[in-house]
């Protein structure tokens, strides 16, 4: 019977902070009222805040209540399904701003390498370009007061950086070659967030195919990704891949926006409904510009959300093809519902469906996160990233395409076309290597040192080229000994393909950000060969 409990306590928890304010009653209710010892006292509107009542007036020691009800919002909220979240106060902030068009801040990405604030990048046009902050500068100290060690975080340094726009940060900043601290006082400032992380033509037997890689599904999604498609119809292509992997959602309008796009008036897109949440239809209205051309939809085990409900809708209208690898199995609604303190939370009120009634939700059961959080890595370990017969899908219903074709349920989208991690080049070293991050840092590492040098290339193809001429990897295999990784030369050999391919696209992202990475990794991705190949066949 407690599992039935769960529900009727969280609802209670929710209103307690609306009900804690409230004015007494005109009508004294016998029920909601109490004397003692000559007081009229109001009767709490639940268990839980009598209990916190008690604490606070009668424990034996004063407490912080506030902070203990903090904690029980908490776990409390754990009781639900996965997606549901209580929001602290402190926290809310920079929750929301990841889904925002923009933040306030200084403009630099970062990366926290040897315990130390490095600048892969400055944001051109934020606040950081104007005073003199360079990429590979190290940020050692923030406000007078040291910034490096072991206790730095990202969480860390975005809580240092970010801020309200207008108001001043001091950081500290020590480059190559110097040991002297500059110092810069930087007034924030505007951020851009972007959805697109590149576009670019790819020319394959005489035709052109515009290639979209989006990252998350903020507020500005729909009209980065309209403008892309537009430079790419104007560059000539006529068949596109929408690149989806590791995209893991947000706001759904812009799916839908999206979707509508190449959809046919009347087609659904997604429908939601819950227990207190009417049946909610989104339909093309016919508008889509696209609405012919050939079109790849590429997705993984990291495509969730918006995601879903965008591959989903494509896949039931028959308007595209998906490749790759079963996508995430996120299709719960959340509806952010904020508290007088200033926190939050994200509650979950209905199911995303696709078009042809399949629910995008993977199972889950309440009060279960950890095992949740679990099923990628049992995924892998029975081999479902490898080969689509190791797939295991609980429901075993039949879905129908707007054609006819049979499509399969039970969490997350299935690609048309499975294509699963390419093992043929993979050896124990590559993968140490890579896991440890040590790729990532040898490559921020030679960029830092070699600055001058490939600052010279302004395009990727170039740089590339430069690159495939310098025989770095004598140099990371020692860097990479020095981390304790020993040598194996038969495997370096058979990884090396991919090794070298990794580390310069991280050099080039270094030096020209994604618009030049992307371009490069996916030349030889394969399942960008395979949207590639499918598209062909199709013109």
């Amino acid at each position: 019977m407690k599992k039935y409990l769960f529900p009727t306590l969280t609802i209670v928890c929710l209103l307690m902070g609306f009900l804690i304010g409230n004015a007494v009653s005109n009508k004294v209710n016998a029920q909601r009222f109490y004397i003692q010892n000559g007081q009229l006292f109001q009767q709490p509107e639940s268990k839980v805040d009598q209990l916190l009542q008690l604490m606070d007036q009668a424990y034996v020691d004063k407490i912080d209540v506030d902070s203990i009800t903090e904690e029980v919002m908490k776990e409390v909220v754990k009781r639900l399904d996965p997606h549901s979240a209580y929001i602290p106060k402190e926290d809310l902030e920079m929750v929301n701003s990841e889904l925002s068009a923009s933040f306030s801040g200084i403009g630099v990405q970062f990366s926290i390498q040897n315990d130390t604030v490095q600048v892969v990048a400055v944001i051109s046009g934020g606040p950081c370009e104007g005073v003199g902050v360079l990429a590979g500068d190290k940020i050692v100290m923030v406000n007078d007061s040291n910034f490096t060690g072991k206790t730095i975080t990202n969480e860390k340094v975005m809580h240092a950086l970010r801020g309200p726009k207008g108001t001043e940060v001091k950081i500290g900043v020590m480059r190559s070659g110097s040991d002297e601290v500059y110092d810069f006082t930087i007034t924030r400032g505007d951020i851009p967030v972007h959805s697109v992380d590149a576009k670019f033509i790819i020319e394959a037997k005489g035709q052109k195919i515009g290639f979209v890689r989006v990252n998350r599904f903020g507020e500005n999604t729909y009209d980065e990704f309209i403008a892309a498609l537009a430079s790419l119809k104007g560059q000539g292509a006529n068949a596109y891949i929408v690149d989806l992997r590791e995209n893991s959602g947000g706001y759904m309008d812009q799916a839908i926006k999206m979707a509508n796009e190449f959809l046919a008036k009347g087609d659904l897109i997604v429908y939601s409904e819950g227990r207190a949440y009417p049946r909610y239809e989104a339909r093309a209205n016919g508008s889509g510009r696209f609405q012919r051309d050939s079109l790849v939809v590429l997705i993984d085990d990291f495509s969730a959300s918006a995601s879903e409900i965008f591959a989903g809708a494509m896949q039931d209208n028959d308007r595209a093809t998906i490749i790759g690898r079963r996508s995430f199995g996120k299709g719960l609604v959340q509806q952010q519902l904020p508290f007088a303190d200033g926190s939050a939370i994200r509650l979950t009120v209905a199911r995303y469906y696709t078009p042809s009634g399949r629910s995008i939700q993977k199972p889950y059961k309440l009060g279960e996160g950890e095992d949740y959080a679990m099923d990628l890595l049992e995924r892998f370990e029975h081999g479902e990233f490898y080969s689509a017969d190791s797939v295991q899908i609980a429901d075993s219903t039949v879905y129908l395409t707007k054609k006819g074709r049979i499509v399969r349920g039970g969490g997350g989208i299935m690609p048309d076309v499975f294509v699963g991690r390419d093992t043929t080049l993979n050896t124990p070293y590559f993968n140490i290597v890579v896991n440890r991050a040590y790729t990532y840092q040898f490559a921020y590492q030679y960029t830092d040192r070699h600055r001058k040098e490939l600052s010279q290339y302004t395009d990727w193809q170039s740089l590339e080229k430069h690159l495939l001429q310098t025989n770095w990897v004598p140099e990371f295999v020692a860097f990479a000994k020095e981390k304790g990784v020993e040598p194996n030369p038969e495997q370096l050999a058979k990884s090396k393909p991919l090794l070298v391919r990794l580390v310069n696209a991280y050099i080039v992202r270094n030096m020209l950000n994604d618009e030049g990475f992307f371009p490069l990794f996916e030349r030889d991705d394969d399942i960008t060969k395979k949207a590639v190949e499918i598209l062909n066949e199709r013109m």
